[in-house]
């Protein structure tokens, strides 16, 4: 820690303060902490809010996507953030989550897998829980819409064909992506989701509905039975 860091932002030379610095260099000159700094706009009687900051993202090693599953009593058991930063932090964080989504969004089509699997992400909202999520295409690969069909434990969710299938009916949909995610953070398929899987694109080979993939979202990662080539062997 060096002398800036020990004073209050007040006290900093201009040019090392968040806000500052931001309007002089631009927002990608601030680290991740002096960004949440200007957020939170205070520490506490013992660090500058920088310092703050730093200390929020150090608990979840530095990592934005476990920052944003932060509730809002584990935010406030920091020193110097109440309900009203919480809340901002949280507010920031979701909007950087639906910016993505709505990025991805932009396009009409799916390119991709990688294209699937960001515009699930703001569809997850608890990433403590298990999510079955379904994206609905026509025959163009245009999505239609993405449901989020059931929340589940920590460990299994309810993902029954019968109703993914009428709801794919009912959207006039021709073809469907899956995606759930794992609590634990891991995107390794299990043999169950195998068995999920191969039972899903049986159903949809009866229907005349094309299950295009399957993807498991882990922390910060994604595994795609398309990218695997896993779909047809299924």
């Amino acid at each position: 820690m060096n002398d800036t860091d020990k004073k209050s932002i007040k006290e900093w030379a201009a040019d090392d303060r968040p806000r500052e610095k931001m309007m002089a260099k631009g927002k990608s000159s601030l680290s991740n902490a002096e960004l949440i700094a200007i957020l939170i706009g205070s520490g506490n009687s013992k660090m500058s809010a920088v310092e703050l900051a730093r200390l929020v993202l150090d608990s979840v090693g530095n990592n934005l996507i476990d920052l944003s599953n932060l509730s809002l009593d584990e935010l406030m058991r920091f020193n110097g953030i109440g309900e009203a930063k919480a809340v901002s932090i949280m507010a920031a964080l979701e909007l950087g989550k639906r910016r993505r989504g709505a990025e991805a969004e932009i396009s009409d089509r799916l390119k991709n897998s990688f294209d699937a699997y960001e515009r699930f992400l703001p569809h997850i909202t608890n990433h403590q829980q298990e999510n079955f999520l379904v994206m609905f295409l026509n025959n163009s690969n245009k999505v239609l819409k993405i449901e989020n069909i059931s929340s589940g434990g920590m460990s299994e969710t309810i993902a029954d064909p019968k109703i993914i299938f009428k709801k794919a009916i009912g959207a006039n949909a021709t073809g469907i992506i899956l995606c759930h995610n794992h609590p634990s953070g891991s995107a390794k398929p299990s043999s169950q989701d195998d068995m999920l899987t191969k039972k899903f694109v049986a159903a949809g080979a009866l229907l005349d509905i094309k299950v295009h993939d399957h993807i498991i979202v882990g922390e910060g990662q994604y595994y795609s039975y398309l990218e695997k080539g896993r779909i047809i062997e299924l």
